[in-house]
């Protein structure tokens, strides 16, 4: 059986309407709604990157400003079902309508592009991994993040995003979707202060959907009182604990 302890140093969370520790405490808890407000780019980002970002990076900006400052060296792990699927889509119609691709959308499409975009912004040089995690969701991330802590790094930072699928594609049979951008980074520890947590396999058979849908759901439970959280799709399921 695997078994990861690992201690939570600082997490961030960004969703529409949702920024701040307090707003997550209070949608937890149902006194906080979501809206259609989109993020704007943090203070963190230099203006001449700004307009590199899409919705889906300035989300993913808005959840590591919580967890890292410019100049801070911690090896990360990006973790996205999907990516940037939208500008890979409008790409495939620009194509179809017979017009030139722009070289900079291309570069800005491909799966590490905001983990890219992530090491120039916090000017962060260790190592980067980035996973399409696929039915496990967001377990993935953390079996990476751990293999990394018992390598002997001090810390990791998880950053976990998604964003709507285009209508074009198929939702069934899983969950695939979701109905607005959002991003969850979490930076934790082998040991020392924060929040102690043990991550480990369950035996339940679960059917959480994929990554976008058990984002929101992690993010529930480090807001609420919640002391754990089980999460898993057909045979491989995980379970988080608060210690």
């Amino acid at each position: 059986m695997i078994v990861s302890d690992f201690v939570l140093r600082d997490w961030g969370a960004w969703a529409p309407g949702l920024s701040s520790s307090d707003d997550w405490q209070a949608w937890s808890a149902g006194h906080k709604s979501m809206t259609a407000e989109p993020p704007g780019a943090p203070a963190s980002v230099p203006k001449m990157l700004q307009r590199r970002l899409n919705l889906l990076a300035k989300a993913v900006f808005h959840a590591a400003d919580h967890c890292i400052k410019a100049g801070e060296q911690v090896p990360t792990v990006f973790s996205s079902t999907h990516g940037e699927i939208g500008k890979s889509f409008q790409m495939l119609k620009t194509i179809e309508a017979g017009e030139e691709l722009s070289p900079t959308a291309f570069s800005l499409s491909v799966h590490n592009a905001i983990s890219g975009l992530f090491s120039i912004v916090y000017d962060n040089q260790q190592e980067s991994t980035v996973i399409a995690p696929g039915m496990e969701g967001i377990a993935a991330a953390f079996i990476e993040a751990a293999g990394m802590l018992s390598e002997g790094r001090d810390e990791v930072l998880l950053v976990l995003y998604d964003e709507p699928l285009p209508d074009f594609f198929p939702f069934e049979p899983f969950k695939l979707n979701i109905d607005m951008p959002c991003a969850l980074a979490l930076k934790i520890a082998a040991a020392g202060p924060g929040l102690a947590m043990r991550f480990c396999r369950s035996p339940e058979l679960r059917d959480d959907g994929e990554q976008p849908v058990q984002l929101l759901a992690f993010a529930k439970f480090l807001a609420s009182g919640q002391k754990s959280l089980t999460l898993g799709n057909q045979k491989h399921s995980w379970s988080w604990h608060k210690r």
